[in-house]
């Protein structure tokens, strides 16, 4: 699992590169499909992973860090900022933690069940979704994607 966690900061790394050569305009378009908008999506994503590694600590929600971010710069920031937790948590990773329960209330305030495995794969995955729909948004400006390749990277 730490691998495909590496997978996505490093191609995450790449897609934030190549949004340093978009205006800010570009990035805050509204767009079909994703969260709206290239900004929007990648903040999303860092949220997402930051809320979800949180609740398997016991850790208060911090997405209130998230609501205001406006330019490509703070979401730099924030991934930056909180990938030495996640990691630390990643690489602390244990079998037995797979079937740990996550008690979660949804949306309309019932409660629900998560294995912690669940959650971790659902991380993975919710951030590769995205990038796929940045990939898309991309071609859409005549710009080559960040090549979504996990051969070739060096994380065995």
């Amino acid at each position: 699992m730490e691998m495909l966690f590496r997978y996505n900061w490093q191609v995450r790394q790449e897609w934030l590169d190549w949004c340093n050569e978009l205006s800010i305009v570009e990035l805050k378009r509204q767009r079909t499909g994703g969260v709206g908008s290239i900004l929007k999506t990648l903040t999303h994503i860092v949220d997402v992973e930051y809320s979800w590694i949180c609740d398997l600590q016991g850790k208060p929600d911090q997405s209130e860090l998230f609501q205001s971010v406006d330019s490509l710069e703070q979401i730099i920031t924030l991934s930056k900022r909180f990938r030495p937790e996640i990691s630390d948590y990643v690489a602390g990773w244990k079998p037995d933690m797979e079937q740990h329960i996550l008690h979660a209330v949804d949306k309309d305030g019932r409660p629900e069940q998560y294995t912690y495995g669940e959650v971790m794969r659902h991380v993975i995955a919710h951030e590769i979704h995205h990038i796929g729909q940045m990939s898309v948004w991309s071609r859409e400006l005549d710009r080559e994607p960040v090549s979504a390749n996990l051969i070739r990277r060096g994380l065995a």
